[in-house]
């Protein structure tokens, strides 16, 4: 009897490791897309601002990531205002890595501006310099922005 209990507790725990790795957490595929995410901040960023991270976790829908964060100016001090107010990001994929959707707390990002970001901005290395969990990051985006 105890041989068939500890079977069933080995098959239990395995069965409970089993599902931990395949589900909740990091994935390599989970990384780089909220490197995605968080690589869009600086090109959407109003210029002259920083952008300091508050959070970058799953977002709402399967598959999707979420960046909270505050704006402050060039001098990393909060902009009038920021302090009670959360600017987020929302970026949904697909299967893989592409990002098919990208919203801000103003709205969703259009079709056209969605494209030149995925493919002419967030693979490049000024885009990976540019990504605001750098923490030494001083670099000048695209749009005069520069991020933290």
């Amino acid at each position: 009897m105890r041989s068939a209990a500890r079977r069933a507790l080995l098959a239990g725990g395995l069965a409970l490791g089993w599902l931990a790795a395949g589900f909740g957490c990091d994935t390599a595929t989970d990384t780089r897309r909220a490197a995605l995410c968080r690589r869009a901040l600086p090109a959407l960023a109003p210029e002259g601002t920083t952008a300091r991270l508050l959070r970058v976790g799953p977002g709402s829908g399967p598959g999707s990531v979420r960046v909270d964060y505050r704006l402050a100016g060039a001098d990393g001090a909060l902009l009038k205002g920021e302090e009670a107010r959360v600017r987020f990001l929302a970026c949904a994929f697909g299967p893989g890595t592409e990002m098919t959707a990208l919203a801000t707390e103003r709205g969703p990002v259009n079709g056209a501006s969605l494209y030149l970001l995925r493919h002419y901005y967030l693979e490049t290395p000024e885009a990976e310099a540019a990504d605001p969990a750098n923490a030494d990051n001083a670099a000048k985006t695209p749009g005069g922005a520069a991020t933290r």
